[in-house]
């Protein structure tokens, strides 16, 4: 028996169909899926979790992490961590998948080996129409360099500790997953011989001026770094600080009631004075934390100030502080439940945290 494991946050659930029907239509049926609604918001949470319950062969995993970075590395690791099946498929709910995929699969079911697929790319016209796999007339395909849509032997990415869950937003984590298996000696092997994968054209969901999501400005840069310094020093082993998979829906709920309550500004010495003591000074609180411009801020007297060479406030842009803060959670404080925004507009920080 296989898991086919696919992530989903805030997508349409058209889309989603498509995806579970050619599921559905597997000449195999030795397999079973696991979705994983990492943090959609009301909108979509009845409607995938509907979705989800009309096929026998689906479960649904759903993780009150609204208002956090997107994480796939830990939807997929909350997954892996409930998972018994020996082999492992880590997929996207955008795909339509060959009849004849799971099937297939079995060819590749061997220790020490993990085997990704190309994949062929619909165009907006294509993916409207629903017709017979091999009837779609596919617009490019992907290369070696597309590293997603891996059928995995479980017990080999148990050994390098899953996926890394320093990755969040998108990018990379694919990639430095094969990186860790070949450091640590195992085959991961490109199929191209056939497609047997194809994705569904959708519009991109890019973060808009008026979003309240969690963004961080260089977030994918700084992913892409991560991983090259993965594979310089040829790590195998992630998450080594942390425990991955990790999710208590309890933690959650507590984020309801803070416990304590911080207004900061966004002058330097505060952000960090706050970092150091409160962030990761204090244990079992949750605090809730408002930031917003200080009154001194582009003020006329701290630029007379630094004019006549005296010492004037330091200050960091909002964005600057949201992205320092976002980072401090990213790498120190990746497993707290967290609810975090950022209003561009009125240039306001708000977030609650269970430390």
């Amino acid at each position: 028996m296989t898991t086919i494991i696919l992530t989903y946050r805030n997508r349409d659930t058209i889309i989603v169909k498509n995806c579970l029907d050619s599921l559905d239509h597997q000449s195999n049926k030795a397999f079973k899926v696991v979705l994983v609604n990492y943090g959609s918001n009301e909108k979509y949470n009845s409607r995938i979790n509907d979705l989800v319950n009309q096929y026998k062969f689906a479960s649904i995993i759903n993780c009150s992490t609204q208002g956090e970075l997107w994480c796939k590395s830990r939807a997929i690791n909350i997954a892996l961590k409930q998972c018994h099946a020996p082999y492992v498929f880590i997929g996207d709910v955008d795909m339509i998948f060959h009849p004849e995929f799971v099937d297939k699969l079995n060819q590749f079911k061997k220790e020490n080996v993990a085997t990704y697929f190309q994949v062929g790319f619909l165009n907006k016209e294509e993916s409207g129409i629903l017709k017979p796999f091999n009837d779609y007339s596919i617009s490019f395909e992907s290369t070696f360099e597309a590293t997603g849509m891996t059928f995995f032997n479980i017990s080999d990415l148990k050994e390098i500790h899953c996926y890394d869950e320093y990755y969040k937003g998108w990018g990379s984590e694919d990639t430095d997953v094969h990186v860790r298996l070949r450091n640590a000696g195992k085959s991961v092997n490109f199929y191209e011989d056939e497609v047997l994968v194809l994705h569904q054209w959708h519009p991109k969901n890019y973060r808009t001026s008026n979003s309240l999501e969690p963004f961080h400005s260089h977030l994918e840069q700084i992913n892409a770094e991560y991983l090259n310094f993965t594979k310089s020093i040829n790590r195998t082993k992630a998450n080594t600080d942390f425990t991955y998979g990790y999710y208590k829906e309890s933690d959650y709920n507590t984020l309801m009631h803070p416990e304590l309550e911080f207004e900061l500004t966004n002058q330097l010495h505060s952000i960090k004075g706050f970092i150091n003591c409160i962030l990761l000074g204090q244990k079992n609180k949750v605090i809730r934390v408002k930031i917003v411009k200080d009154p001194q801020y582009k003020s006329i007297k701290q630029a007379l100030k630094k004019l006549l060479n005296k010492k004037p406030m330091v200050f960091l842009t909002m964005q600057q502080v949201n992205d320092l803060v976002l980072e401090t959670i990213v790498s120190k404080l990746r497993n707290n439940a967290y609810s975090y925004q950022f209003n561009q507009i009125t240039q306001t920080i708000g977030f609650t945290i269970k430390l």
